[in-house]
């Protein structure tokens, strides 16, 4: 079964989109500019994550069974993943997993930055998420 994979291009799209945008803005004075374009990197990230983790998990029902998948961990989710070549680091994702979940419960200042500064690490683990999965996406 052929998963589609638009959906999370896109997301991952727009988080590499909206990285890029703060980094050409980085000069600016305008704090308010700042301020709301790194709040569109903090939504971007929540959006990538959730529509990458849930690919995952979509990708090892089909490939591996639902028995093996349902009702598992976010951490045996993740071990799965890793054992089934579609991630190399379980540690990173439980750190994607934990940034996700702080912009759930607690929204300041600092924890904006921490997410912030994960979304630039998350991008590329997505990104290779998506390249492995549409590898073996038949």
């Amino acid at each position: 079964m052929s998963l589609e994979l638009g959906s999370l291009e896109k997301a991952i799209e727009a988080l590499g989109r909206s990285l890029r945008v703060i980094e050409a803005e980085s000069d600016s004075a305008n704090s308010d500019l700042i301020e709301t374009l790194r709040a569109g990197v903090v939504q971007n990230f929540e959006v990538a994550y959730e529509q990458s983790w849930k690919m995952m998990k979509r990708w090892l029902e089909a490939n591996v069974g639902s028995v093996e998948v349902d009702g598992v961990t976010r951490r045996q989710l993740f071990r799965l993943c890793h054992e089934s070549r579609l991630i190399d680091d379980v540690d990173a994702w439980m750190g994607f997993h934990k940034s996700r979940n702080e912009t759930s419960h607690t929204y300041d200042a600092e924890t904006a930055d921490d997410v912030f500064n994960m979304a630039k690490v998350f991008l590329p683990a997505a990104t290779d998420v998506l390249s492995r999965i549409a590898a073996r996406n038949d």
